[in-house]
């Protein structure tokens, strides 16, 4: 089951550390990042900035242009095939919203004020004793999950011991 966690930081910067944190212990195979997104909210800037991790519709464009040349070579016009393959995919792309909900964010990027930062993580199959191991020197506040209640009583007591 996927989990969706949004934590908020005391620092612009920390939403980034935190991901690359959680990237890190990705490629260790401690926690599956499925998608995340960073609202910061740097001081002196009239309003929060957001940052998807996947761009759907620059991933539907690759596809759509490999299969567009793809067919374009087939029928001899590879360049025309390649731009229509392009378009396509990015439009198919734009529409594909997967992962964390738009909305949400905008909800939630509420909660960021000037001089703070939020990361919006959807993730599985963490190992809760080794992510809480590694995120221990970190400040951060758990803002919202999608856990059942004994669930996020459970992981904010598993970060608020390690903060003791």
């Amino acid at each position: 089951m996927a989990t969706l966690t949004v934590v908020k930081f005391e620092t612009p910067n920390g939403a980034q550390e935190g991901l690359d944190t959680i990237k890190s212990l990705q490629k260790q195979h401690l926690i599956n990042l499925i998608d995340a997104a960073i609202v910061t909210w740097p001081e002196g800037k009239k309003k929060p900035k957001t940052q998807q991790l996947h761009n759907m519709a620059g991933i539907g464009a690759l596809d759509g242009a490999f299969w567009g040349m793809l067919f374009g070579l087939l029928f001899f016009v590879p360049l025309f095939g390649m731009a229509i393959g392009a378009a396509m995919g990015a439009l198919s792309g734009s529409f594909a919203d997967v992962g964390i909900d738009d909305s949400f964010i905008k909800t939630i990027r509420e909660k960021v004020t000037e001089g703070t930062s939020a990361l919006f993580l959807m993730t599985s199959d963490a190992v809760m004793d080794k992510v809480v191991e590694a995120t221990k020197d970190m400040k951060f506040e758990i803002i919202a999950t999608n856990l059942s209640k004994d669930e996020e009583d459970n992981l904010r007591n598993a970060f608020a011991s390690e903060e003791a």
